[in-house]
């Protein structure tokens, strides 16, 4: 029996683009239609409409917490026009969890920015930073006192990676050189928006929020474990896991490290260990999870596993998936990692990007023409670990 802390954090997330459907004034909606995707977002889970019901499950899921993002295009879909409407819908989205006791970890940005943002520049622009502080003073300032956790960026690092190297996502913009200055910007805004944040708390007489940014990690795995594997699997550690955190630390602008982890990353040509995958090929790897969290013990901060998760058909990998990535969080811990919660990607079914409607990653399921919602049986085991604070 592995037994959790009786103060860990349950829960699971969502993010505003993938969930709530027809956001018009996003990037990504205009580049939907401009390319022509095979399928887009459109309705996407109508949790704009649905959020209470969903919350509802959650809490019958006994999840303590929730993770969801706002959408900066909605609150400003044209420079410098704030929205009240949509402030408003965000605070009762708000309050709505916090009625059902679960508390509210909020993402400012996950990876969309509004249209008009994206055709100055998006975060090319040498002034993207102010943009983005003056929506993050604006929703920071309505939502202060009922928000304790902050993300102020979703993983950067596969951001530039989608938008600015492959270019396979919008802006479409294939360039190391871009990569590199919207990576500066995307660090320089989280500094930025750190002390921002605290400001407003302090202006407010508010305990101070904890902030953090969610940063995708992947274990890179030597093989075979040659010198020279070894060597560029560090390197490719250093460089995509911890390049842009210790940057922030360097700052003391992180109050906890934020960590999303699916999979592993192979590196050299050798035979691998078969194992088993998600629908997108992904391989399982939660010995990979493990060594992620004891090696960020060297920063002596708290770790908080922000998204992980398996789009699965079929739902008993899932929990298989749930199970055994939580033995390596306990494994983790009786090692000295500091972890404070668990949060499962994602609550429902959504828009899994460019990838369409396929991926199932949710534990609850959406029929996408009823919309009706269905609890996986996986999500009721997950419910009873998060009950019971015991994994058998």
């Amino acid at each position: 029996m592995i037994e959790f802390p009786k103060d860990f954090f349950w829960g699971a997330a969502t993010s505003a683009y993938q969930v709530e459907g027809d956001n018009l004034s996003s990037d990504w909606w205009e580049w939907e239609k401009r390319v022509n995707v095979k399928e887009p977002s459109g309705k996407a889970a109508r949790h704009y409409e649905f959020y209470a019901q969903d919350f509802d499950l959650a809490k019958e899921l006994n999840q303590n917490c929730h993770r969801l993002s706002i959408e900066w295009a909605r609150i400003e879909p044209e420079e410098g026009k704030f929205s009240t409407r949509e402030l408003e819908h965000y605070q009762q989205v708000i309050l709505s969890l916090k009625e059902r006791s679960l508390i509210p970890i909020v993402t400012l940005h996950h990876f969309t920015n509004p249209l008009w943002f994206a055709k100055l520049g998006g975060w090319r622009n040498k002034q993207a930073g102010s943009y983005f502080l003056r929506y993050v003073e604006k929703v920071v300032s309505e939502l202060a006192g009922d928000v304790p956790f902050w993300v102020t960026i979703n993983e950067p690092m596969v951001y530039t990676y989608f938008s600015y190297l492959l270019g396979t996502w919008p802006p479409q913009d294939k360039s190391l050189l871009h990569s590199r200055q919207v990576t500066n910007n995307l660090v320089n805004a989280h500094i930025k928006a750190y002390h921002l944040i605290r400001a407003i708390y302090k202006k407010h007489n508010l305990t101070y929020p904890k902030i953090s940014i969610a940063q995708n990690m992947q274990a890179f795995v030597p093989c075979p474990p040659s010198l020279k594997n070894k060597l560029a699997a560090y390197l490719r550690h250093k460089f995509y896991n911890l390049e842009f955190i210790e940057r922030l630390i360097a700052k003391s602008t992180l109050d906890f490290i934020g960590m999303n982890y699916y999979s592993p990353s192979w590196v050299g040509r050798g035979e691998h260990l078969p194992l088993k995958k998600n629908t997108m090929g992904w391989d399982i790897y939660p010995q990979g999870l493990y060594d992620l969290l004891v090696s960020l013990k060297i920063y002596k901060l708290p770790l908080f596993i922000l998204e992980n998760g398996i789009c699965a058909d079929n739902d008993a990998l899932r929990w298989d998936y749930i199970r055994e990535h939580l033995e390596s969080v306990s494994k983790a811990m009786l090692h000295g990692a500091k972890i404070m919660g668990y949060i499962y990607w994602s609550l429902l079914d959504n828009y899994e990007w460019d990838k369409g409607f396929g991926p199932r990653f949710g534990l609850i399921e959406v029929d996408y023409h009823s919309y009706k919602r269905y609890v996986r049986e996986s999500s009721r085991k997950f419910a009873e670990v998060c009950k019971t604070g015991r994994l058998s």
